[in-house]
Parts: structure tokens; sequence; C-alpha cells
């Protein structure tokens, strides 16, 4: 017959060793008393974590290296419009028409250069010789200017055709953009030329 004085060791457990469950340790931590430490073997309670700065935390920057920053963050910024442009230049159509531009000569590269000297040629100070040379320069300039426009839709007129045939794009708007770009400096243009002049589209 087993003793009656006898106790299993799992009577002998001490119960504030055993783990609370969360809502107990709430009910817990709310009864406990300012200043109050856990006995052995009772597992301190966590702190609050509000309050404390998040791990990882990096001190704020000073002006100078905000400004920095803000630098760096407006070069980036203006080398990826430089690369790839805006929403206006999204598309294979758009992309399309400015390889047709990029792969030739356009006598709009020239148009503002000659817009200038057209413009200092044609004062009421300069010999009537230079007058009349370069409203002639002008008119040159507009006709070319006419002319390598029509040219330019009517290539990518045909191309678009061939190799977007459901294409949804206003051909007038994708023909306005190319000329905008064809009377750009080549240097000016954005996005940046991918193919260099001569090279097929």
């Amino acid at each position: 017959m087993p003793s009656l004085f006898r106790r299993k060791s799992a009577d002998l457990a001490d119960p504030a060793s055993e783990p609370l469950t969360p809502a107990e340790e709430e009910l817990d931590e709310a009864a406990r008393p300012r200043g109050y430490t856990p006995s052995k073997g009772r597992e301190t309670p966590k702190r609050p974590s509000s309050g404390r700065r998040p791990p990882g935390a990096t001190k704020p920057l000073t002006k100078e290296e905000a400004k920095v920053l803000r630098r760096e963050r407006r070069a980036e910024a203006a080398a990826e419009f430089r690369r790839e442009g805006g929403p206006r230049d999204r598309g294979p159509e758009r992309l399309l028409a400015r390889n047709v531009v990029d792969s030739r000569r356009t006598v709009g590269t020239w148009f503002f250069g000659g817009a200038l000297v057209v413009l200092i040629g044609s004062n009421q100070a300069m010999p009537p010789v230079i007058r009349l040379a370069s409203n002639l320069l002008w008119g040159a300039l507009a006709i070319g200017v006419v002319i390598d426009s029509v040219l330019i839709s009517r290539k990518i007129k045909k191309l678009v055709r061939e190799r977007f045939p459901q294409s949804t794009q206003r051909m007038g708007s994708l023909y306005l953009y190319a000329i905008m770009r064809a009377i750009t400096f080549r240097k000016l243009r954005t996005p940046e030329p991918r193919v260099a002049i001569g090279d097929p589209v």
C-alpha cells in the first residue's frame, strides 16, 4: 500500500514557476505594486516598448546632409528622366517615332540656330543685303522643316501600320511628337537617342 505521506513530484512543483498565459500575465502585472521584484525562478516581466527608439533607427540628418541627399536625389531623377523620359514617351509607337527621327539628319536641328541668325540679320541697322539674305535663309529653313516633317510623318505612318496594325495611338499626336523631336538639338533630346545616325530602324 503506498504511503500516504509520499507526494508525487508533480505535486511538489512550485506553482509560481509555472508559465502563465498572456491574459494571466496582464492580470498579474496589474496587481503588482510599484517597484515589485519577481521571486527566483520567475521570468522578469518585459518592459513596455512604447517610448523606446526602434532598433536600427538612425539619428536625424543635419541640414548639410539633408541638402546633399536632396541634391543627389534630384540628380538621380534627372538622369532617369534623361534616360527613360516621362509618361508621354511611353509605348512602342513612341519609341519607333524617336528612332525614326534619331536615325537621320534633320533640317529641324538647325532651325533654332538659323532663326537666331535671321533675327540678328533682319535688324534694321543691318545693310539691305544682309537683311535680304536673312529673309531668304528664313524661307529656306521654313521650307526645309516642312518637307522634312512630311517625310518623317510618312515614314512613321508606314512603319506603325506594318509593325503595330492594332495600334490605338493617334497618328496626328505621333507626328507632332516626332516633329518636335526633330527640331530639337540631338544632344538635348529626351529620352536620349538609342540609335546612331544612319542606323536602320
